[in-house]
């Protein structure tokens, strides 16, 4: 019993050693050993470790590429034309010590790495008209923020992988400016299309009139022209029936004065007996018989 006594304290103090003195570093951390604040001992590489308990203790560090997503920032182009410009950052942890020196945790690190990231913007973008940000060479315009972000970024330990920008605005005022102006140049460009349909349907109803006048004007002469020429052969059939037989054209003729003047109607007519117009009344005489 005495013996079991003096054994679970010791038992109980090597494993309370133990704890406090292994610790395990993962595949995704980088570790830095501190003695009262002073750095000891950097692992790189995951696995199994020791330190002094109670004395040092270990701070931890991400190796993994990790992302920053900064607050949109305003930037004025050279043109003097305002954007608001989102961008993200992705950075990776190359030098444990310069950081943990520099900066001490990975939250103050991205404060600073996002004043950087602003600052540079505003530098690179501020010297680029509006188009340019908007075309495909905005891509060289990132690479040189890329690389004046590393520069600096160099001083915290710290490794800038990639610069982009997410999203390109224009201030809430200047989009509406813009999509006014952009309401008017439409309008106007449909004001154009309508005049230009209208000056057309002019242009093809007058044609279409003059055709008309034509066709209309070409009928009518051929109409006159067929007209005289059945007036023209009508008068020929009557000059050749008269001159074969006079006396019988000239009966005719009078059979016809008859029959419009005397049948039907309310018409009365005055004349002397011996008039013309009564002249084969008289000369009529009945066939003797045979």
């Amino acid at each position: 019993m005495k013996v079991k006594k003096i054994l679970l304290p010791i038992i109980i103090a090597i494993a309370a050693l133990a704890f406090f003195s292994i610790f395990v570093v993962k595949e995704v951390n980088q570790a830095i050993v501190l003695q009262f604040g002073d750095p000891k001992k950097i692992i790189l590489n995951p696995g199994l470790n020791f330190k002094i308990p109670f004395i040092q203790n270990v701070v931890f560090l991400d190796k993994r590429i990790l992302n920053l997503d900064t607050p949109p920032e305003e930037v004025i182009a050279s043109d003097q034309k305002r954007l608001i410009v989102d961008a993200f950052a992705r950075f990776q942890i190359v030098d444990p010590l310069k950081f943990y020196i520099s900066v001490g945790n990975e939250r103050v690190a991205r404060s600073r790495l996002a004043t950087i990231i602003n600052s540079r913007l505003r530098n690179v973008l501020g010297q680029q008209e509006l188009q340019t940000l908007l075309s495909k060479d905005r891509s060289k315009q990132m690479s040189l923020i890329q690389e004046g972000v590393n520069a600096e970024a160099e001083n915290f330990g710290i490794k800038i992988v990639d610069v982009r920008i997410k999203r390109a605005d224009l201030p809430q005022a200047n989009s509406e400016a813009i999509y006014r102006r952009m309401q008017t140049e439409r309008e106007r460009e449909a004001k154009e299309f309508r005049a230009r349909g209208a000056e057309m349907a002019v242009t093809i109803t007058s044609t279409a009139d003059k055709e008309v006048s034509v066709i209309l004007a070409n009928a009518n002469k051929d109409s006159e022209i067929m007209k005289g020429e059945g007036d023209g052969e009508r008068n020929k059939i009557f000059a050749e029936a008269f001159g074969r037989d006079p006396e019988f054209f000239a009966f005719y003729r009078a059979m016809q004065a008859y029959e419009k003047a005397l049948i039907g109607g309310d018409t009365s007519l005055i004349l002397s007996p011996d008039s013309e117009f009564f002249k084969f009344f008289g000369n009529i005489k009945p066939k003797k018989a045979q």
